[in-house]
This record gives structure tokens, C-alpha cells and sequence, in this order.
């Protein structure tokens, strides 16, 4: 690969960035290994966020190379549509076993926001093979991330991101954000407060009527927004009202999926059962886009109760790729020859430790955590909402350090093999960047 400078960086238009500040003083990677990736200009770069949320086994695992490099010359491309693969079905007994067979089936995407579209369809859809097509609702929540795609966007509540692109889907509402800076500033785990916000989703149902909700979708821990940990008992809570009306309850656990809570999924940390779970990033541990729904034998059941034929006129070219499936299968190797969970077990304490130990630095009005992720929320600059936060992030980059923020929040998610000179030298660096903020 290419490890110098491109001649030109203005054909692409790049994803969730701001373009011309970018390619003004850009940011350029070229290689990656273990906890450490490498910019164009030779120096090493602390991984302080998993990539994208989506490494969790650290980059460059030799087994996962060896596994794509053996399938692109076996099996470059196999469809699944009225076709298969054998690693397409290893890899779903496999993914059976890490849930503790929790789940029954898995349906795969190829990424986060795929994964969610086709929960939220699968959701209709069951409803509509058991003779209630009346539901037809989809209750998401205020400061949610479920990817791109409408579906997503209609029940994610995200302003930017829904603001440029019209009505969206109809039938939409939301459930309101848990966060509280009043009551539950700089908790460590689950905060206190909040639990009966859970209730609002019973408003909803009197307002709309159950017969015509078809699920609630909610992130287990809110990533994207900046790490919004539920309150104790609200998860619980939610699963007691899905229940008690018949209504789907569906997990986006494309962050917290894989070992970010030290839990194979935070449906494990929070003791709470989703009916569909969806999947991605630590997947295949970043390295080939891919994306799986996980869902319960009494869902996929329901369509296997149809009339002779294709059951779910739903999927996409790459479902399953052979490619992706090997690095998957050798993923979940790692998690387990490596023991990876015990590991991230291990530095929990550190790791929350030396978060909370930036309370008092200039700017921090709060701090949060759970698992290996944490959320550093600065105080705005007046009339210049995200500046601040983004001034860490260059600042953390020139440092060594990679960061990633959103608004005026710090998001951290390292690779779940730090060891604890990672975390001294993570926040050594970022404590200097936010002691130099304006």
C-alpha cells in the first residue's frame, strides 16, 4: 500500500467529516499493529478508539490476516441467494454458541446500518405473518444512533443527521434520552436516576395503542451521541412494557456487540433479553465490513409457517461473503484462544480509575463510564457548539493519541488488549490536550 502523501485528496468526498478543514491539515494512517496505528509522516498513534468502535481484538491479529488471505484464494465470492457456503453456516452455529444460544438464527448485512434496516423489516414483517399488519410503529429514542440508512434515520435522534434529508419515514416516534447532567454527573457504571423515563414508552402506548406498535429500538449504552449509560433498571423496564404489549424489543449492539462492556454483548452486562439483537464492527474485528441480526427462534419461526417460498424477500449481495465469514470464524477464535473478556475484565477498574481521575481539569463537567468505553463531556464554547472538543481531537492527534468526539463530548473505546501502560499513556497525553483547550 501506498504510505506516502497522496498526489491529490479532492475526489473523495469523505464520511462524517468536515471536508475542507480536513484536507487543509489532513490526518493520514498507513499501517496498524496491536495497540498502535502509523500516520504518513512515520509517527506511532495510540489507538484510543478501536478504529471506529470496531477492533476490539487490536489491529493486524495474524490469525485473522492468515484467514482472509487463505479464503480470497479458495472463495473470492459465493452468493446466498438460493446458493451457500460452508463458512456462512459455521459461522452462524458459531455466533449461536457466543450468545449461549440466547438467539436462534442470524440473518447477515454488511454493516451497522444495514443490520438495523433489516431488524426494523424483519419486525414489521413478523407482525404481519401472524395477522397483526396493524403494527406497524417503530418507537426509537431521542439522541439514538442507528445507522444511515431511512430506517435508521427515522428512528434515530440524531438533529444533524436527520435534518438534511426530509420526512423520513412515517409512523415514527420517540422514547426521550436518559441523560441528566443535574443528577447523575461523573457516575461511574449505571446512574441512579432515571429508571422511571422507562415509563414514557407506556405514554406512548396509550397515545398510539399497542396493536399498532411494532417494536422499540434502542442502543443498550448510546455510543455515537456520547456515551450515554442507561439508568439501573431502566433496560429491565423497558423489556417488562415490550412485553407486557406484545411489542418487539430490539438491541443495537453494533458498539457494545463483541466486548466493549467486557460482556460478549451488553444484553450480557444488563441481564436483559432484546427479541432482535443487531451486529457489526467487532464482528469480524473491523477488518471486513460485515453486519448479523441476531433473532429469536419464535421470530424466524413465524415466517417459516408461510406457504412454500422464499419466507423473507429481503437480503444483499454481499450477505454472508465468504471473506467476511473467515474473518469472522477466526475473530471469535481470537476472543477465545486469547481470552480476550478476561482480559478487558482485568482493566476495567484501571481503566474507570483513570477516566474519573480528569474530574477537575479545565472544561470537564462530566465524566462517564462502563466496560472499556468512556465519555468526557467538556463544556460548549458559547455560540461555537462542538469547537472545543474538536480542537482536543487535532490536538490529541498531534500529541499521539487518537480520540474521537462528538459535539463536546470525548467518546474513548481502546482495543480490548490494552494493557495498563496504554491507559497511562492514553490519558497522560489527553490530560495534557484538555489542560491547553481554549
Amino acid at each position: 500500500m501506498n504510505e506516502s502523501r497522496p498526489k491529490s485528496m479532492s475526489a473523495f468526498w469523505m464520511p462524517f467529516t468536515n471536508n475542507r478543514d480536513f484536507k487543509a491539515d489532513p490526518r493520514l494512517l498507513v499501517s496498524a499493529e496491536g495497540m498502535y496505528y502509523k500516520d504518513v509522516d512515520g509517527n506511532q498513534i495510540l489507538d484510543g478508539t478501536a478504529g471506529l468502535w470496531c477492533v476490539p481484538c487490536g489491529h493486524a491479529q495474524p490469525k485473522i490476516v492468515s484467514a482472509v488471505s487463505e479464503m480470497v484464494k479458495q472463495l473470492d465470492f459465493a452468493p446466498t441467494f438460493q446458493m451457500g457456503h460452508p463458512a456462512a453456516f459455521d459461522l452462524a452455529e458459531r455466533l449461536m454458541d457466543y450468545t449461549n444460544h440466547k438467539f436462534g438464527h442470524v440473518f447477515y448485512t454488511n454493516s451497522g446500518s444495514e443490520a438495523v434496516d433489516t431488524a426494523l423489516k424483519i419486525a414489521l414483517a413478523y407482525h404481519k405473518a401472524r395477522g397483526e399488519g396493524g403494527r406497524t410503529r417503530l418507537i426509537g429514542r431521542e439522541r439514538g444512533y442507528h445507522g444511515v440508512g431511512f430506517g435508521g434515520l427515522s428512528v434515530g435522534g440524531i438533529g444533524p443527521n436527520r435534518k438534511h434529508f426530509g420526512p423520513l419515514l412515517t409512523g415514527v416516534d420517540h422514547l426521550p434520552h436518559t441523560h441528566n447532567l443535574l443528577k447523575n454527573a461523573f457516575s461511574r457504571g449505571e446512574p441512579d436516576f432515571g429508571v422511571e423515563l422507562a415509563d414514557e414508552l407506556e405514554r406512548l402506548v396509550a397515545l398510539h395503542d399497542a396493536s399498532t406498535i411494532a417494536a422499540v429500538i434502542i442502543e443498550p449504552v448510546s455510543g455515537s451521541t456520547g456515551v450515554l449509560v442507561p439508568p439501573k433498571g431502566y433496560l429491565k423496564r423497558l423489556r417488562e412494557i415490550c412485553t407486557k404489549h406484545g411489542i418487539l424489543l430490539i438491541f443495537d449492539e453494533v458498539i457494545t456487540g463483541f466486548g466493549r462492556l467486557t460482556t460478549p454483548f451488553a444484553a450480557d452486562y444488563f441481564d436483559v433479553e432484546p427479541d432482535l439483537m443487531t451486529t457489526a464492527k467487532g464482528l469480524t474485528n473491523g477488518v471486513i465490513p460485515m453486519g448479523a441480526v441476531f433473532s429469536k427462534k419464535f421470530i424466524h419461526d413465524a415466517f417459516m409457517e408461510a406457504p412454500a417460498g422464499i419466507e423473507l424477500f429481503h437480503g444483499y449481495t454481499y450477505s454472508g461473503h465468504p471473506v467476511a465469514c473467515a474473518a469472522a470464524l477466526a475473530t471469535l477464535d481470537i476472543f477465545q484462544d486469547q481470552q480476550i473478556l478476561e482480559h478487558a475484565k482485568g482493566m476495567q477498574a484501571y481503566w474507570e480509575d483513570a477516566v474519573h481521575a480528569l474530574k477537575g481539569l479545565p472544561h470537564v463537567i462530566d465524566l462517564r463510564t462502563i466496560g472499556l468505553i468512556a465519555g468526557i463531556e467538556l463544556e460548549p464554547i458559547p455560540g461555537k457548539p462542538g469547537a472545543r472538543a474538536y480542537q482536543a481531537l487535532k490536538k490529541a492527534f498531534a500529541d499521539g493519541i487518537l480520540i474521537r468526539t462528538t459535539g463536546d463530548i470525548i467518546a474513548l473505546s481502546p482495543p480490548l488488549i490494552l494493557e495498563k501502560q496504554h491507559i497511562d499513556e492514553l490519558f497522560g497525553k489527553l490530560t495534557n490536550v484538555l489542560k491547553n483547550l481554549d
